[in-house]
């Protein structure tokens, strides 16, 4: 299967681009600079440069055709200000979820965060941050002709991965690996049984593929 992932270049984004092409998919990442271009390569993945913060719907509609599964992993990342949070968190997850359904690619899959909440109240830049992907949420959420699954992982880590998680609607916090977050979409990207499930992600006692299998069709 062909699988086209926004913000390309990111942690889980790389990981995930290595563990799909290793499996034989066919998979591209979009990125904003073309100097990330050979990091892609290096992971498998095929590099789009396209910048979601000035692109249109149908220019990101285009890189999506013939795809089979879209994952939004982008983030405006640790260090952005308030304004970055809403133009990349929020409104280029809208963007790419508009454009999947454009493109008529209905399997997607948006990486958020635990506590992420339209209604999250604060002014501290987290605050802005959980309400940017809360309000991303609830709008992918709302796309009828999208087979969604909203991901939302616990206190992100390096440490490598252990391939055991707990996978839920509501697990409560703690951490997890990129490295597992990255195995876990890999999974949901290929069980569309998961759409229209929201779960939150932390290390755990379950390998993720049963993790996965035991959520799907809830």
């Amino acid at each position: 299967m062909r699988t086209v992932i926004a913000g390309g270049h990111g942690q889980i984004a790389l990981r995930l681009e290595r563990l799909l092409a290793a499996r034989g998919d066919e998979v591209a990442g979009i990125i904003r600079k073309a100097e990330q271009a050979d990091d892609l390569r290096a992971a498998g993945a095929e590099p789009v440069v396209l910048d979601l913060e000035t692109a249109s719907v149908d220019e990101v509609a285009e890189r999506l055709r013939g795809a089979d599964a879209a994952v939004f992993a982008a983030g405006a990342g640790p260090g952005s200000g308030a304004a970055r949070k809403d133009t990349v968190d929020k409104a280029a997850a809208v963007l790419f979820a508009d454009a999947a359904v454009t493109a008529g690619v209905r399997r997607f899959v948006i990486v958020s965060s635990m506590g992420a909440d339209p209604r999250h109240e604060g002014d501290e830049i987290f605050d802005v941050y959980l309400r940017a992907k809360g309000e991303a949420d609830a709008y992918v959420s709302g796309l009828d002709a999208l087979d969604w699954t909203i991901l939302r992982p616990g206190q992100l880590t390096d440490d490598a991965g252990t391939g055991l998680v707990r996978l839920e609607a509501h697990t409560g916090r703690g951490p997890v690996p990129r490295d597992d977050v990255a195995a876990v979409l890999a999974e949901l990207v290929d069980t569309p049984a998961t759409a229209g499930l929201t779960l939150e992600l932390i290390s755990g006692p379950a390998p993720v593929s049963v993790a996965v299998k035991s959520v799907a069709g809830n």
